[in-house]
């Protein structure tokens, strides 16, 4: 019998680390461009607001409240240890407090519950091994 498939898991590098640290505490953080003081995500080379390359990102907290933008669901899935998850919903979320970034990531309610453009979600974590986790999204109501 072949092993369970495991979601595939973060690979930290340089630029990321802080994120994917803070993610682990549930704590969803963006990276703020040190000349510029504006936030994105993921950080780069460069800022996509003042286009300064050396922006020395650091990571700050956010409240993670956002609003849908669009949604999709996923009814099937060819990447290693997402098959038992179909179907899911992947949800474009604009931040609340910091409205020019936005997030994908997988919504944490049924493939069929009733979604709208604008409706609030709040920021979650999913657990996928000890010390990591990746974002994710509830529905406010539900939160």
């Amino acid at each position: 019998m072949e092993a369970e498939a495991r979601r595939p898991l973060p690979e930290p590098d340089e630029s990321s680390a802080a994120f994917w640290a803070a993610a682990a505490r549930h704590v969803l953080t963006l990276a703020k461009c040190s000349r510029c003081g504006e936030m994105t995500l993921p950080s780069d080379v460069s800022c996509p607001h003042c286009l300064s390359t050396d922006p020395q990102f650091t990571f700050e907290p956010v409240s993670g409240h956002g609003r849908i933008r669009t949604w999709t669901v996923i009814r099937q899935s060819f990447l290693r240890g997402f098959a038992d998850l179909v179907p899911f919903v992947l949800v474009d979320v604009e931040l609340k407090d910091q409205p020019q970034v936005r997030i994908v990531a997988r919504l944490l309610a049924p493939a069929d519950a009733p979604l709208a453009v604008g409706m609030p979600v709040q920021a979650a974590f999913e657990d996928l091994a000890p010390g990591v986790a990746v974002p994710a999204f509830v529905l406010e109501d539900a939160a």
